[in-house]
Order: C-alpha cells, then structure tokens, then sequence
C-alpha cells in the first residue's frame, strides 16, 4: 500500500556561516588605504611645491592657502606630508619585498631540508637578529654613506629572519602532511613538492608578516631619517621632519604633530592590518556561533 505522506523529503542542506571579517582587519585596510591614497595622490597633485623654500611665508599658520601651515623654511607641509607618504611606502614596499625574496625561500630549505642542516640556517639567522635595523643602517651608511638605498636594504636584511623563522615553521607543519608524503613516496622532486605544496600553503603566512613588517619597515624609516641616516633632502620624508620641528617644539608644536600623527596612524593600520590578516587566516580560530 503506498503511503501518502511525504516521508521522502530533501535531506535539509547544511550551510556554513562564513565567518565576519575582524574589525582589525577592516579598520586597518582602511588606514593603509588612506595612506596609499595619499601616496597615489601627491603623484598628480599637491598644494604646493613641497621642496620651495619662501621665507616670506615661514612658519605661517594653518590656513586655506597652506592646510597644515609652513615650516621655518616656508615650505608646505601638508605637501610634505604627502610626499613623506609615497617615501615611506616605497622604502617599506623594497624592505619587506628584500626580506621576502630571501627569507622564504630560506624558511622553506630550512624547513624541508635535514634537521642539522635546517638548525644551521637558524642559527644564521640569530647572528642577523643581533644587529638591529637601526644599526645595520647606520653601520651601512657608515660605508656607502646615507640614502634611501641603504635605508631599505638595511631594513630589509634586519626583517630577513622574520620571514625565514615563521615560513620554516609553517614549512614543517605542511611536510608532516599525509598529501605530502603521499607525494614523496611517488618520486616527486623536492623543488616540486616546495613549489606545488609548501609555498600555497603558507602564503597566508608570508602575507600577514609582510603587513606587520611594512608597520616595521615605517617605524624604522622615519628614525633614521630622524638621526640624519635615511632619506636625504630635499626629498620629504615624515622622520626629518621631526628632526627639524626640534627647536622649535615651543613656539610651533604644529611641525612636529603633524609628521608624528602621520607615522602613528601609518604604522598603527599595517599592525591592525596584520592582526586582522593573522585572525583570518589562522585555521586555530573556530566560529562556534
């Protein structure tokens, strides 16, 4: 006898709620958004030339001619700011881009190579960490003299074992995978096995420390061209004009707010970004709501 009710129903479909972006995450990309915009903008337009010297209009207040005021040479400094923003941009984007390029593929040799072997490169990379960004670029500027180059090849050497000691972490967890030595016992050749599963698997990884090494890579900029070993004038840079507001810290508090608010707020989205980058990617974290 055939039964009339419906007992036959859809098996109900399960979906699975994507998780929500974390607020770090979107307050930070906001912040660096902000900051390439202002970089992307001083390409086609500021309010004035930011590397003319005027004494007749030095030290002018804010006003609608000059937004942030002038300095003691008369320049705009909400023109520099803007410059400032492409420098510091383009010494964190070769920094970070230097530290990458050599600190995963050592990561990923340390991590697939033997274990004495893989000891040696760390090992290497603790003598790096001894010598600080700072002094690596003062010991740089020391033998090739200050400059931008050597700003960023010193803070990209510094941020070297960083990568090479996260990646070598994340290397190992991927090796110890079933598809990987699934993959080895088939013959494949190491270089293949880096290529087609090591380096997918922890490019998330390369990611967030590249967003909290560009935070590192503007922190550093801005002090060496504080101490006189980073971008040389005229080209604006955020840390020099610190350096110049000094003397005058009583009477135009002003020079120096404005450049510091622009490294706090810069470096503050690049570690918000990293967090958030860090909180998405991370497989540790569940949505149990």
């Amino acid at each position: 006898m055939a039964s009339t009710t419906s007992d036959t129903a859809a098996p109900a479909v399960v979906r699975r709620r994507r998780r929500p972006l974390p607020g770090s995450l979107l307050v930070g990309g906001i912040v660096v958004a902000l900051v390439v915009a202002m970089a992307l903008l001083s390409f086609v337009w500021t309010p004035h030339d930011p590397t003319l010297v005027n004494p007749a209009v030095r030290l002018q207040q804010p006003s609608d001619d000059y937004w942030f005021g002038t300095d003691k040479f008369g320049r705009d400094v909400f023109s520099q700011i803007l410059i400032g923003s492409r420098t510091t941009l383009y010494v964190g984007l070769v920094a970070v881009g230097v530290a990458a390029v050599i600190g995963v593929p050592l990561g990923i040799l340390a991590g697939m190579g033997s274990r004495w072997f893989g000891e040696l490169l760390m090992r290497g990379n603790d003598l790096i960490l001894a010598f600080p960004a700072l002094l690596l670029a003062i010991m740089f500027a020391a033998v090739y003299g200050a400059g931008t180059v050597v700003a960023m090849v010193a803070i990209g050497i510094a941020s070297i074992p960083n990568f090479a000691r996260l990646i070598r972490g994340g290397t190992l967890q991927v090796m110890g995978t079933e598809y990987v030595m699934a993959a080895r016992s088939a013959g494949r050749r190491p270089f293949a096995i880096a290529l087609r599963h090591v380096l997918p698997n922890v490019s998330s990884l390369v990611i967030v420390q590249a967003s909290v090494g560009f935070a590192i890579a503007v922190l550093a900029e801005a002090a060496l061209s504080f101490l006189g070993f980073g971008t040389p004038p005229p080209t604006p840079s955020w840390g020099r004009m610190l350096q110049e507001s000094q003397e005058l810290l009583g009477t135009a508090p002003r020079l120096a707010v404005f450049p510091g608010l622009a490294i706090a707020v810069a470096v503050l989205g690049f570690n918000l970004l990293g967090d958030g980058l860090r909180d998405r990617f991370d497989p540790k974290v569940e949505d149990h709501r």
